[in-house]
């Protein structure tokens, strides 16, 4: 199969392309390198050494014998050089991972939150228009999230994009249809994602376009069978405030003796998913394409659920870190329940990577390797949801807290 990756120097587009690689396929990359040119911006770099591009890509066929080729492009921007790579390299899928991926950072300041909005959806819908005007038969797949479902679950499993309903009609039986379950974004970076949604579902029903979107649990873990191949192939480690996962950041915390920082109650309930299982979930969504005409197929990629001040306290326990509650700068619940339905996946053949101490070790030991690149002072979160709810909040205090940013 010929399969674009678009952002595939990224957190999960760069394991994903290996993955496929190595599993036969035909991989080219796509990507602007923002997230690199954001490491600048922010002045914080990965924990693990990330070679550029050129020298990944390089590294993978000295390893493998594999080939992977990479664009230089800006999908949001440049939509006749998208059109053109279509065109030229007629693809038979395109993961679509070319987004903006951090909730912090989207809420950081009004030109990051403009940058989210201008980036990913413009992304999107560049992707789609392309698609239909070259009159190709590709199959997306997106990298959503979870996080447009919002975080309260009313007492049932959240469904796989679809909500069963019934309507009443007044003199007959009752109209029993489905719709997209509602979304609830909670900051800009969800919200992006729930707009990715209603381009994909009229897509999906104008111009028979077909498309998968993995609405995404947090990603634990850093490599994959691949990237542990050579030191060179290595994946990201982020752990500063606006692009670190919870997990990771906790274990990356352990290991250079920072307290375990919980913002507010640490009572937030999220869906997680290893890195290792990100990829196999792509693969499988891949092999199983909807058809033409059938509507947008949604999939909840996660393996299971967790508290976050419960993930704090089994990381202090095995690394006998510390824990520090610290103020929360989302305008988030202080508590919530989180029951989520993934039974097509596990339908499919997925064999879930599920939470150990021996795994949490070894993310543990590869952010100990690198403990000597940390900046302890880009751990705290300083990017504010509301800034008129933490305008009581003492500067020293709102600059402590952490934030468990998503993919």
């Amino acid at each position: 199969m010929k399969i674009a990756i678009l952002g595939g120097d990224g957190f999960c587009g760069w394991p994903a392309a290996l993955h496929l690689s190595n599993k036969g396929h035909d991989v080219v990359i796509v990507d602007n390198l923002s997230r690199r040119r954001i490491d600048d911006e922010l002045d914080a770099q990965s924990l693990t050494p990330i070679r550029p591009l050129v020298e990944r890509l390089h590294a993978w066929t000295e390893v493998t014998g594999n080939v992977i080729d990479h664009v230089h492009l800006d999908v949001a921007q440049d939509y006749e050089g998208l059109l053109d790579l279509l065109v030229t390299q007629r693809p038979d899928a395109v993961v679509h991972f070319a987004e903006q991926r951090a909730a912090p950072y989207s809420m950081k300041t009004p030109r990051t939150k403009r940058y989210t909005v201008d980036n990913n959806v413009n992304a999107t819908h560049n992707l789609l228009a392309a698609i239909v005007e070259s009159d190709l038969d590709v199959h997306v797949v997106h990298l959503g999230t979870m996080g447009v479902y919002g975080y309260g679950t009313a007492g049932m499993k959240i469904p796989e994009g679809y909500l069963d309903v019934e309507i009443p009609h007044e003199g007959r039986d009752n109209i029993e249809t489905q719709i997209l379950y509602p979304t609830n974004p909670g900051s800009i970076y969800h919200m992006t994602k729930s707009l990715d949604q209603l381009l994909f579902a009229f897509y999906a029903k104008n111009d028979r376009v077909r498309i998968t979107d993995l609405h995404q649990g947090i990603i634990w873990g850093t490599n994959t069978a691949e990237t542990l191949l050579d030191e060179r192939l290595i994946n990201r480690f982020d752990y500063d405030g606006d692009y670190g996962t919870v997990l990771n950041r906790f274990l990356m915390q352990a290991a250079v003796g920072y307290p375990l920082t919980v913002h507010g109650t640490g009572g937030q309930t999220r869906a997680f998913i290893h890195v290792q299982d990100m990829v196999r979930c792509v693969e499988i969504a891949l092999q199983n394409p909807p058809a033409p005409g059938d509507r947008v197929m949604i999939l909840n990629q996660m393996t299971e659920t967790h508290r976050v001040r419960d993930l704090a306290e089994l990381v202090a326990r095995i690394s006998e870190a510390e824990v520090e509650m610290v103020p929360n700068p989302r305008q988030e619940s202080a508590e919530n329940e989180l029951h989520v339905t993934n039974d097509t996946f596990l339908d499919l053949g997925l064999e879930p990577t599920t939470l150990s101490e021996g795994l949490l070790m070894e993310v543990e030991d590869t952010a100990r390797r690198y403990a000597h690149r940390a900046d302890l002072s880009k751990i705290p979160a300083t990017s504010l949801w509301n800034r008129r709810t933490h305008a009581g909040i003492p500067a020293s205090m709102a600059a402590s807290a952490t934030t468990p940013a998503e993919r």
